[in-house]
């Protein structure tokens, strides 16, 4: 993969791989991108859930990351868990020294339990990277937490508090996952400079698979590595995953897995 693109991870490590770092790896290896990674945090964690989140030094990682950075030219970068305002104020100053692309998948509370950044957190944390970022992926829940606006239960909701992040927060573009809403539909709602898209998908009935936020965000990472507009890079990693959703993995005794 010599000439692949490089996507560059900074995220999690979750032991079983259902999502974090090695989840994302395998994304970027199946759009043909080459992943470059770095650890935030090791997690305590199996198919039955999450147990504890243990930080990396933000120090570390901020090294980690100026080094990379001055050997390596990005095509994009994916961003997921950062677990502490710190870590936040450590990754955006090395992600200075880059111009690639970035999608933060702002993880507040893993979906199989344990917390990475409380609503505070998450609120200052978008603060100080959310206008670095070429597009913000939360859930429903999420997007409530960091602007305090919800419950989100609509698309009309949906679009409100994106255009919230967008116009009081500084935040280009945001996309909030529709998996948290509707009956028959999962719909996404873009929020971005060219306007307001929908992106509908068919739900699947009982699925709720492991790891979709990551291989969401890092499929997107991915496309726009490969010169994919925002529109569709959102709109191709949705496909992506609703075919990984409709076939997930059963790693272990617990959750499946998209990956």
């Amino acid at each position: 993969m010599a000439d692949a693109p490089a996507v560059l991870v900074i995220a999690g490590l979750d032991p079983s791989g259902g999502a974090g770092l090695i989840a994302d790896v395998r994304v970027c290896e199946q759009h043909g991108c080459r992943p470059l990674g770095v650890v935030t945090a090791l997690t305590e964690q199996t198919t039955l859930g999450l147990r504890a989140v243990n930080p990396v030094d933000p120090a570390i990682v901020r090294e980690q990351l100026v080094a990379l950075l001055s050997d390596v030219e990005l095509a994009a970068v994916k961003i997921g868990m950062l677990g502490s305002v710190a870590m936040v104020e450590a990754v955006a100053e090395a992600l200075a020294l880059t111009a690639a692309p970035i999608v933060w998948d702002p993880v507040a509370r893993a979906s199989s339990g344990g917390t990475a950044l409380t609503d505070e957190e998450l609120g200052a944390a978008v603060g100080v990277l959310g206008s670095a970022c070429a597009l913000v992926t939360p859930n429903a829940d999420e997007a409530w937490w960091i602007t305090g606006v919800g419950p989100i239960a609509s698309v009309r909701d949906a679009i409100g508090v994106a255009s919230i992040l967008r116009d009081q927060r500084a935040v280009t573009a945001v996309l909030v996952k529709g998996g948290h809403w509707g009956d028959d539909e999962a719909i996404d709602v873009l929020v971005a400079p060219g306007g307001v898209v929908e992106l509908p998908g068919a739900r699947v009935a009982g699925a709720s698979p492991h790891g979709t936020g990551c291989a969401l965000s890092t499929a997107i990472a991915c496309n726009l590595a490969r010169g994919a507009t925002l529109e569709a890079a959102c709109r191709a990693a949705k496909v992506f995953v609703a075919e990984r959703i409709a076939a997930p993995v059963r790693p272990g005794r617990g959750r499946a897995a998209v990956l």
